[in-house]
Order: C-alpha cells, then sequence, then structure tokens
C-alpha cells in the first residue's frame, strides 16, 4: 500500500508564492505519474497540474500555466507544486495523486492541503 503525505498549505496574501509537497511511503518501487487537483467545497475535484514518469513532461490547467509549476524527485518519491502569483481564485484544498503506469484512474491520493489566499 502507497501512502501520500503532502504539506506547505496555508494562507498567504494575493501575489504571494507557495509550495506544495507530497511524500509516498509504502510500497514505492512502483513508477507513477504524479498530479495535484484542488476541491472548493460544493464543486468538484479540479484538475491542477500534472507530471508524467516517462520524460518528466508537465501538463497544467489553463487557470494555473505561467504560475504554477509541477515538479518530481523520483529519488524521495516526491511531488513538487510551486505556486506563484496567488489569486483569490486559487483559494481551495489541494490533493496530490500518484498514478501506476498503465493505469486510467490516479491510484493513490494525499490527505489535502488548505491553500487560503487572502485580496
Amino acid at each position: 500500500q502507497v501512502q501520500l503525505v503532502e504539506s506547505g498549505g496555508g494562507l498567504v496574501q494575493a501575489g504571494g508564492s507557495l509550495r506544495l509537497a507530497c511524500e509516498a511511503s509504502g510500497h514505492t518501487g512502483i513508477n507513477y505519474d504524479m498530479g495535484w487537483f484542488l476541491q472548493v467545497p460544493g464543486k468538484e475535484r479540479e484538475f491542477v497540474a500534472a507530471i508524467t514518469w516517462i520524460g518528466s513532461n508537465a501538463y497544467y490547467a489553463d487557470s494555473v500555466k505561467g504560475r504554477f509549476t509541477i515538479s518530481r524527485d523520483n529519488a524521495k518519491n516526491s511531488a513538487y507544486l510551486q505556486m506563484n502569483g496567488l489569486k483569490p481564485e486559487d483559494t481551495a484544498v489541494y490533493y496530490c495523486a500518484f498514478r501506476t503506469i498503465g493505469a486510467t484512474e490516479y491510484n493513490y491520493w494525499g490527505q489535502g492541503s488548505l491553500v487560503a489566499v487572502s485580496s
């Protein structure tokens, strides 16, 4: 079983930055695509960014392109989301997720980190 533990959320003023981290423990000898999602109360979870195992290709939601950067450290079984130029509308609970290669859905999810951006 793989467990994902997130860190780095918090309260920040508009225009500020935060860095989320997600570390995997357990059966981590498997290769994963990694992603970040957000959820606002009363709404469905939304895709934010993903980075592939093969080639470390990064993909972003249009709303965060140019402001957020996803990265990974395979040696540490970790994913990161650097968030710059934060806006009040970025306020949400952010979840990291890992997907085993070949799977169609993300298999493992973090506990969620609250990011609150004040105006």
